[in-house]
């Protein structure tokens, strides 16, 4: 370990843009820890600077995503085939338990507590019998849990006004191109099969 002398014999004896950059880096080091420590006393709120800055986490989804709407599509007398149909393949179908299908949907995405729901689909036969699930949400209610981040932007109008549609129109005006009379052809093609 270097003494603080040493450190300053060092950039004595060091070339002048040397010694410019390391003044800089030391400076700026000592001030952004002096403007941490400060912050914190100004905004309680903020628990550290190491817990701002995470590292990006991929979204993870596993299984089947089964809204409310597809699980009242369901009704008791369909087969498999049709379950299936609107439900998609099961996440877990066992051999021992061959009359229940079991749909499970986990979607964890970073700052975001972990979405997970279940749906059990019971069969007697090849008829389907019941089912039981969790809550699950509408459609539009789990495109909206997705879209979370982006919640706060404001939403543009989707109704265009007489005026806009009106100069729409006169931006994209297509004119037809003049009518030419018809020219007979003088291309003579093959014919399509072989003589017989």
């Amino acid at each position: 370990m270097q003494s603080f002398s040493d450190c300053r014999e060092f950039l004595r004896r060091a070339q002048p843009a040397r010694r410019v950059a390391c003044g800089l880096t030391v400076t700026v080091a000592l001030a952004s820890l002096a403007g941490c420590a400060g912050l914190r006393d100004k905004l309680p709120d903020v628990p550290s600077f190491a817990s701002l800055v995470t590292p990006y986490k991929i979204d993870i989804q596993q299984g089947n995503v089964v809204t409310r709407e597809q699980a009242q599509a369901l009704q008791p007398g369909m087969s498999r085939l049709q379950v299936r149909d609107i439900l998609g393949s099961p996440l877990l179908a066992s051999v021992f338990h061959a009359d229940r299908w079991d749909y499970v949907f986990t979607f964890r995405r970073q700052g975001q507590p972990l979405q997970q729901r279940k749906l059990a689909v019971f069969f007697k036969g090849e008829v389907m019998e019941r089912i039981e699930s969790d809550e699950l949400p509408s459609e539009a209610e789990f495109v909206a849990s997705l879209d979370a981040r982006r919640q706060f932007e404001k939403v543009p109008p989707l109704v265009a006004t007489e005026e806009q549609l009106k100069a729409f129109q006169e931006r994209n005006k297509v004119t037809a191109p003049a009518a030419t009379p018809a020219t007979p052809s003088t291309t003579n093609y093959p014919p399509l099969e072989p003589a017989q």
